[in-house]
């Protein structure tokens, strides 16, 4: 079987929970598009990559596989979940009906330590920007906007929004990384906190609906409406 394309995927030597770290990690090269459909992917050949062996990598893909996010091919690999524009869509406006709402109606409950956590999610989504790493790039802002959501209580809310952000796809970013236009967007993130802090949940769920709004203009690649 032909070797993939090599990923920029970090070593877990080190690391503790592998299998969940691995399945954070290819997650995240799914929705930046370092994985894309049609591209065959073997647990062995991605844990040679990671540097550890093929048994947490084959579990974490099997873990995606029942998320919908790849496939099983029969004594080949995996191989990533084809979505369409159209669901795509859908996604992205399903969405900007419940974030931007539920992110306003936890401002009041995002405690001073909750908030200092966020700080410090913006920042590491803005550094992950300036060094172009997608996959730190969307993990981050994964944290980052799943925790500003569990602040609210609804954790079915939660659960729901984190489904969604799985099947989302942003072939869009390397080009902005190219272009310095990621960090931009990045910074927004702390935009989000200085809201937060000052308390104002109505210019949060706007920024949020704009920051949405990304998603499937300049960071899925196509050109702003």
């Amino acid at each position: 079987m032909a070797r993939p394309p090599h990923l920029a995927l970090p070593s877990f030597a080190r690391w503790t929970s592998v299998r969940e770290e691995v399945t954070a990690v290819l997650r995240g090269a799914i929705v930046s598009g370092e994985m894309r459909p049609g591209e065959l992917y073997s647990a062995s050949s991605l844990a040679e990559q990671f540097g550890i062996s093929a048994t947490p990598v084959r579990e974490a893909m099997l873990d995606l596989v029942k998320q919908g996010l790849v496939e099983v091919v029969r004594n080949r690999g995996f191989k990533v979940t084809e979505i369409s524009e159209a669901d795509l869509d859908h996604i992205t406006r399903i969405r900007q009906l419940l974030e931007p709402t539920a992110a306003a109606e936890a401002v009041p409950h995002v405690a001073a330590d909750e908030l200092a956590a966020l700080r410090g999610l913006a920042s590491a989504i803005v550094d992950a920007a300036a060094e172009g790493n997608l996959v730190s790039y969307i993990n981050a802002d994964r944290e980052f906007h799943l925790r500003l959501l569990r602040a609210g209580g609804n954790h079915r809310l939660v659960g729901i929004v984190d489904d969604l952000r799985a099947q989302t796809r942003l072939y869009g970013l390397s080009a902005l990384v190219a272009s310095g236009r990621l960090v931009d967007s990045a910074q927004e993130h702390v935009e989000m906190c200085d809201l937060i802090a000052a308390g104002d949940a109505r210019k949060l769920r706007k920024l949020m609906d704009t920051h949405l709004g990304h998603t499937r203009r300049e960071w899925a690649g196509r050109e702003a409406e």
